[in-house]
């Protein structure tokens, strides 16, 4: 702890002389379109309290999305995620529409904020906030990520099989690294520990060689101020926080150190020292969204390293518990056959909340995903499906019914990747005029974009609308107890159904029949605000059934602050829509089945299912 003082001591300083002598914060702008009257506490920089995060009103908030965009690793749009504003509010209205999302990561270049040493790209910022501001004028929560593979593309010559993002040339040229080489290498993750380039880069910068990683946190600060300054003090409170670094690894170990000790004495100052700077460029209230050792959570025995930030001690709400996630087995081709099932990813995603809850704290995963072409695409509807149903529970679907008190905190998530140029790069790879790549996300034979353009321009979805456009909880007024979500999404002519209501329950088996439903059980904690469920478009109001404590209804009524069960906008103009449910007492167990099964159910179904519903909730919450 002495040793984190000083260097916390070293940092905290005034830093104003950073920038240029900043201009007046634009004006606030106006209220977002379709927003209701809780809507603008509600944005509030967003809080860790009791180990979820929490909005404005002290609902507790899942945050749920997409990575926008590795489109930002390339050089054809000047590391930018879209090549024009248009682009970016095209993309984010898709993006609440089509893939329900409430929020984004988005991805940051080092390479183009920092291209020349000690000097910011102020059109590259100014661009970047630009792009930023169609998200949150749309209503979405935005988190920016200073983005890196392989620490930077510069490694690499143009003959090179593989590329990188992230550091600038002359971070590279200020090393004097060996002619990069992964030797005989499948995939591109294999350059992280194979490639001596990489691993002495990556090991010089958490050494701050050169001073590399003193101009990288300038870099940042001065970035973090520029956002700060130019959006407006409304925009600004949908910023969630700040990704300080993605998948963080050693490089190589010093004699005697272990992943462990390494997360203890080298990563985590570094995020004191990043926390710092983010203190320091008017980011003080929200949280650093930090990542473990990569290696943490690995699903091969051989690749799996002890971290997740095990010496931290309770970090608090000042920081996230941020993690990566996907199954390495079922990308190897070889070392998973055949497809996930109920309950694949249980085990892995209940870790990540073991994890945040010892640590004090919310978690997020960040990036998870799966292939959609090549020899294991085959895998991702079901892979993807039981990544889904693991962030919504812990319990599997099969013991849901009977367990649901289990469930643990539905975690925050977003999806590798939203590209909305997949399938139509242009991309020189590692500045090689005869490689240019077109295809999947132009970036070392990846293809995971849930996104496209079809061809007359209009953004269409990639993977099943089921399973991507989710019923979720994005505001509890009060504690999630336990939720499920059945989404029935399609793994070709197959219907996943891992979570049949069970025949103990007849009549809420019948109101359900073969339609999606979701069951969310939460305890009150008197807020006169509503609870919120995202909607997708596969529950139009007209047909969409609730049956709650609060009442039982076919069809949703327009939302007044006297309907406890109601259908509203959300904020932000795109025409998507959200389930609310009002319940203003304290400490009581609310229940909620939304489902889309049923054709005009009559009031004896309804009344006949709440009576089972209320039975089980009693049973299993008492």
């Amino acid at each position: 702890m002495a040793k984190l003082r000083v260097r916390l001591c070293g940092v905290l300083v005034a830093l104003t002389g950073l920038l240029a002598a900043p201009g007046a914060r634009p004006a606030a702008a106006d209220s977002l379109p379709d927003s209701l009257w809780f809507d603008a506490q509600a944005s509030a920089t967003l809080t860790v309290q009791g180990g979820r995060l929490t909005d404005g009103l002290g609902r507790e908030v899942v945050l749920r999305g997409y990575n926008v965009s590795g489109e930002t690793k390339l050089e054809e749009n000047s590391g930018l995620p879209f090549a024009s504003v248009v682009d970016a509010r095209k993309s984010a209205t898709a993006l609440r529409t089509l893939g329900g999302g409430n929020t984004v990561r988005f991805l940051l270049s080092w390479a183009h904020a920092e291209p020349v040493r000690g000097q910011v790209d102020t059109a590259y910022l100014a661009a970047v906030t630009d792009q930023m501001r169609a998200f949150l004028d749309a209503g979405i929560r935005v988190y920016p990520d200073f983005h890196q593979d392989l620490y930077s593309r510069h490694l690499f010559n143009q003959g090179s099989w593989y590329t990188g993002d992230g550091a600038p040339k002359w971070a590279v040229d200020a090393g004097n690294y060996p002619a990069e080489s992964c030797g005989i290498c499948l995939f591109w993750g294999q350059n992280i520990t194979q490639n001596q380039a990489v691993t002495k880069a990556s090991y010089d910068f958490w050494h701050n060689a050169n001073g590399v990683q003193d101009a990288f946190l300038a870099t940042a600060q001065k970035t973090m101020t520029y956002i700060q300054q130019h959006l407006a003090e409304d925009e600004f409170v949908r910023v969630v926080g700040f990704d300080p670094f993605n998948e963080p690894y050693a490089g190589t170990y010093d004699g005697g150190q272990s992943s462990r000790t390494w997360e203890r004495d080298v990563l985590w100052p570094f995020y004191a020292r990043f926390r710092a700077r983010m203190d320091a460029a008017g980011w003080r209230d929200k949280p650093a969204l930090v990542e473990p050792n990569l290696f943490w959570n690995a699903n091969i025995a051989g690749q799996k390293q002890e971290g997740g930030l095990l010496d931290a001690g309770t970090i608090g709400p000042r920081y996230v518990f941020n993690t990566h996630f996907y199954d390495q087995k079922a990308i190897s081709g070889i070392l998973m056959w055949g497809k996930a099932g109920d309950g694949q990813y249980a085990t892995d995603f209940g870790t990540v909340r073991d994890r945040a809850g010892a640590l004090g704290t919310s978690a997020i995963v960040s990036e998870f995903g799966h292939l959609l072409s090549g020899s294991v695409a085959d895998k991702a509807p079901t892979v993807l499906k039981a990544m889904y149903q693991a962030l919504d529970s812990r319990v599997k679907g099969a013991r849901w019914w009977s367990d649901p008190a289990d469930s643990g905190p539905v975690l925050s998530g977003t999806q590798w990747q939203w590209d909305l140029y997949n399938g139509r790069h242009h991309e020189l790879m590692n500045g090689n005029p005869d490689k240019v790549l077109t295809s999947g996300d132009a970036w070392n034979d990846e293809d995971l974009s849930a996104v496209a353009l079809d061809g007359s321009g209009t953004p269409v979805l990639r993977q099943d609308a089921r399973l991507l456009d989710r019923l979720y909880p994005s505001a509890t007024a009060g504690t999630t107890v336990a939720f499920t979500y059945e989404d029935r999404s399609r793994d070709g002519s197959t219907t996943l159904t891992w979570n049949p209501v069970p025949s103990s329950l007849p009549n809420v088996a019948r109101l359900v029949g073969s339609g999606q439903y979701g069951l969310l059980v939460w305890r009150s904690n008197g807020s006169a605000a509503p609870t919120e469920l995202h909607l997708p478009a596969s529950f139009p109001a007209a047909s969409t059934t609730v049956v709650s404590d609060l009442g039982a209804t076919a069809g949703l009524p327009a939302y007044t602050r006297s309907t406890p069960v109601a259908v509203a906008n959300e904020a932000g103009g795109t025409g998507s829509k959200r389930l609310l449910l009002t319940a203003s007492d304290t400490g009581a167990v609310h229940y909620a089945l939304v489902t889309n099964g049923a054709t005009a159910p009559s009031a004896s179904l309804l009344s006949a299912a709440r009576t089972e519903l209320a039975a089980w909730a009693a049973k299993e919450f008492s």
